[in-house]
């Protein structure tokens, strides 16, 4: 009798291990998936402040688990997942098409091709923003000194892009290479005269600028959009309404795509979890952001293969996509 009774305390004490194995510090079940790493941006934009929301609620509500963590912009989130070092990552769509076709950022280093489409979330404005109601126009970025974004990032190709269409170079303005938060702090304290931010809007980065004192949003003519949609179909024509950041009037002009990218090498279950727990769950996600999103843009991009975890979800909903 007493080893019978010895016999069944060590079996319940083999369950009790057991359980606390696979439950949680509040008694929910522990994720029984892949834990990934997911870089997004600085901690003043949006990459960081959506991919946070997104980790978040991915690992709540699917057998994954997902960590967002603080990146440095679309060409350091691709090398990262080049290297391993992460296996999802936020990148601008022109960024991403450089680095599949080994131009632009990546001519010296070459064709990155160890990555794929998960989905496109959202569109990032390029924003030019100043403090100065006398620069109205792209024209009057002549002879001023702008913060074009950290040199050889995906603002910096951007903003060479906008003053190429009007004729300019760097030679034209005082250029000064700093990220989003530095450029605002730069603004502020009166040492730039206008910033390149390309972003979603409303960017946290601004919204706090504007807390401070009146920002504007230069605009984009028509004829210069259009010049650089024939130039970069990338782009996009977009208006950022005034009430953005309490501006006097709306601001036009382009954007881009904002897509999740993964290593090709994990796996399609945890892929396909990312995915169908963001689209079917897409307005329980407390970010402006996921007012975004749509299926029919996340399954838009055309000029790199989806990763197969994705292109199963977009089948299961009629979508049929490229994939590796």
């Amino acid at each position: 009798m007493k080893k019978f009774i010895a016999m069944l305390c060590v079996l319940c004490l083999a369950f009790a291990l057991c359980a606390c194995g696979n439950s949680g510090s509040d008694g929910s079940k522990a994720p029984a998936g892949d834990s990934l790493t997911f870089t997004t941006g600085g901690d003043t934009g949006t990459y960081y402040g959506y991919g946070s929301v997104l980790a978040q609620y991915v690992s709540s509500n699917s057998d994954i688990s997902v960590t967002a963590v603080v990146g440095n912009g679309s060409q350091a989130n691709v090398e990262d997942l080049n290297s391993g070092a992460v296996q999802l990552g936020f990148c601008q769509s022109d960024v991403m098409s450089y680095a599949y076709t080994g131009t632009n950022l990546f001519a010296e280093t070459g064709a990155v091709d160890s990555f794929s489409v998960v989905a496109a979330l959202y569109m990032e404005q390029v924003q030019i923003v100043t403090m100065n109601a006398d620069i109205k126009t792209v024209d009057d970025l002549k002879g001023k000194t702008v913060s074009i974004g950290v040199a050889g990032s995906g603002v910096y190709f951007n903003a060479i892009d906008v003053l190429g269409v009007y004729g300019m170079t760097e030679d034209d303005i005082t250029p000064v290479y700093q990220n989003f938060s530095d450029s605002a702090e730069s603004l502020k304290d009166g040492k730039i005269d206008a910033a390149f931010i390309v972003a979603g809007a409303p960017t946290t980065a601004i919204t706090d600028l504007s807390t401070g004192g009146q920002v504007y949003l230069v605009s984009i003519d028509d004829e210069h959009i259009d010049q650089l949609i024939a130039k970069s179909p990338y782009y996009s024509a977009y208006t950022v309404p005034a009430s953005t950041y309490g501006m006097p009037e709306d601001c036009q002009t382009v954007a881009i795509g904002a897509v999740v990218l993964a290593r090709d090498d994990v796996s399609e279950d945890s892929i396909y979890a990312f995915v169908s727990t963001i689209f079917e769950n897409a307005g329980s996600i407390q970010h402006g952001k996921a007012e975004e999103l749509s299926l029919e843009f996340a399954s838009s991009i055309t000029d790199v293969p989806y990763h197969p975890g994705a292109a199963k979800y977009f089948a299961e909903k009629g979508i049929e996509v490229s994939v590796k």
